[in-house]
């Protein structure tokens, strides 16, 4: 490993170094029982940078037979009498928190995964990704002996009360778009309520996560209580969906395969399931807005990391009045980012994930050009190498385009014009998803009544993407079932046992 010295300058930040440059990849194999071990089927799968095209390595393919393994791991460390479950709660927030310690010391090397990886820009990647990952372990590592029952009146007769217990084995299945992120957003409540889990990260994004396993060892976790098993979703995550001997599974990820992990849980053992889904995510600009404010949070609402955020605020809506002033100032926007390999100085858009997804958006941004919308800017691929896409603005964009319908995930943003309150509410809720939703105005009245006729599991009023690790996040009809981040997030990591003893009638 070589380290680059040089440091780049971020005002809201500080000073953030270089990523390393020449780092080469530690963690390719399968971790189970703090252990790491080839697949057992033989094969393995590359792993591409985006930004060149390029191998970075090669990982091992866990499938069926690799996770059953992980689950008996698990399912060994989960057992009454285990170290982990005769664990006092206060230790287990204890190694929650050296976990995040280590993060934070390892911090270059994730952000630099991250990055080469993922094609997140690096000062995002260093400051966001690594550093929100670290604040989420720390927050649930303060939960772990705090996750209490209560007791209840009954007849005088009998004392009752509760136990909220571990789920169990936990199946989680985790994004490429986020995967240390969601990683932690994961792992977290599900390790302070004392559960174990198995992790299948994201086939295009497995290496922070194989990385962040040699951290569950070092932190001293006992072995079967983290196990993860890079691999694809037909094969290692329908095997995690189906498994009789996994108690619940948490998935981050498109609508589609949402409904597959949830048919798999309900015809097999009708295993517990949470799911954080797509969104067309409506954001509404109401003339009496910030036209400042509001054009950048708009703007970043839908084109921070490429687009790639399913709370991108895809369907923007804006109030008659400022409606041309705010598509030029929009458009004058997208047009002042520079391009290029993310790992380095000065680029403000990498690459889209894969070419799978520069193909699916390539062809919304052709069908929004066919149904009528204007478009005001980019438009196309971008340079000779890599899957970039040029920031892209439409404008007389309607309600029945495939642009306005459908989750693109990509940097296009597609500006629609309103104007009734009435009117602008009707539309935002005409999607079958619900994940989130923006207010842009100075009134509070207004700003009120919207947030509440919105069906939205977040609504953000003047800000867009402000998530905190302590205010749950999760949808609203097809974006998902459950809710991740504060005390909510602990609700999908435990069972609540009630507990009725007879008391002694010479006591009573």
């Amino acid at each position: 490993m070589s380290s680059n010295k040089q440091t780049t300058a971020n005002p809201a930040q500080g000073t953030i170094p270089a990523p390393l440059s020449n780092y080469k990849i530690q963690y390719t194999k399968i971790f189970i029982n703090n252990e790491w071990h080839d697949s057992v089927s033989g094969k393995k799968f590359p792993v591409i940078n985006p930004a060149t095209e390029e191998k970075i390595c090669d990982v091992e393919e866990g499938d069926k037979a690799d996770v059953d393994k992980a689950v008996k791991a698990a399912r060994a460390a989960f057992q009454l009498g285990s170290p982990w479950r005769t664990m006092d709660a206060s230790e287990r927030g204890r190694l929650l928190y050296k976990l995040a310690d280590l993060v934070e010391r390892d911090r270059l090397i994730l952000a630099t995964i991250e990055s080469m990886n993922g094609g997140k820009v690096f000062p995002a990647a260093y400051v966001m990704e690594i550093g929100f990952s670290v604040n989420v372990i720390r927050y649930f590592a303060s939960w772990a002996d705090k996750v209490q029952g209560h007791t209840i009146p009954v007849d005088g007769k009998f004392f009752s009360y509760t136990r909220h217990e571990p789920v169990g084995v936990c199946g989680q299945i985790i994004p490429w778009n986020f995967p240390l992120n969601m990683l932690m957003w994961k792992i977290g409540p599900a390790l302070s309520c004392g559960n174990t889990v198995i992790v299948k990260p994201a086939e295009q994004t497995p290496l922070s996560a194989l990385h962040v396993a040699s951290l569950i060892k070092e932190a001293g976790f006992p072995p079967g209580v983290v196990n993860i098993v890079p691999g694809y979703g037909p094969t290692a995550g329908a095997a995690i969906s189906s498994h009789m001997d996994i108690d619940k599974v948490a998935f981050t990820g498109s609508t589609e395969v949402g409904k597959l992990i949830k048919e798999a849980a309900g015809k097999s053992n009708l295993k517990r399931v949470s799911l954080e889904l797509g969104g067309k995510s409506p954001c509404i600009v109401f003339a009496d807005a910030d036209m400042d404010n509001a054009v950048e949070f708009a703007h970043q609402g839908v084109f921070f990391h490429q687009g790639q955020c399913c709370t991108a605020a895809s369907r923007l809506f804006v109030e008659e009045p400022i409606y041309n002033e705010f598509v030029q100032r929009s458009v004058e926007r997208a047009k002042k980012y520079t391009l290029g390999d993310p790992l380095k100085p000065g680029i403000q858009q990498g690459p889209q994930i894969d070419k799978e997804q520069h193909s699916k958006i390539l062809d919304l941004i052709e069908s929004g050009k066919k149904e009528g919308a204007k478009l005001e800017c980019g438009g196309g691929p971008w340079g000779n190498k890599g899957y970039f896409i040029q920031p892209t603005v439409f404008s007389n964009v309607t309600d029945d385009m495939r642009i306005a319908k459908e989750e693109i995930f990509g940097p296009v943003q597609q500006i629609m014009k309103f104007k009734t309150l009435d009117e602008v509410i009707k539309r935002a809720n005409n999607t079958h998803y619900g994940l989130a939703a923006g207010i842009f105005t100075r009134d509070l009245d207004k700003a009120i009544t919207v947030s509440s006729a919105l069906q939205a599991g977040t609504v953000w009023v003047n800000c867009y993407n402000m998530l905190s690790p302590q205010s749950p996040f999760g949808g609203f009809k097809m974006s998902g079932n459950g809710r991740e981040l504060g005390e909510y997030g602990l609700h999908e990591y435990t069972e609540v046992k009630t507990v009725t003893v007879k008391i002694s009638e010479k006591n009573s």
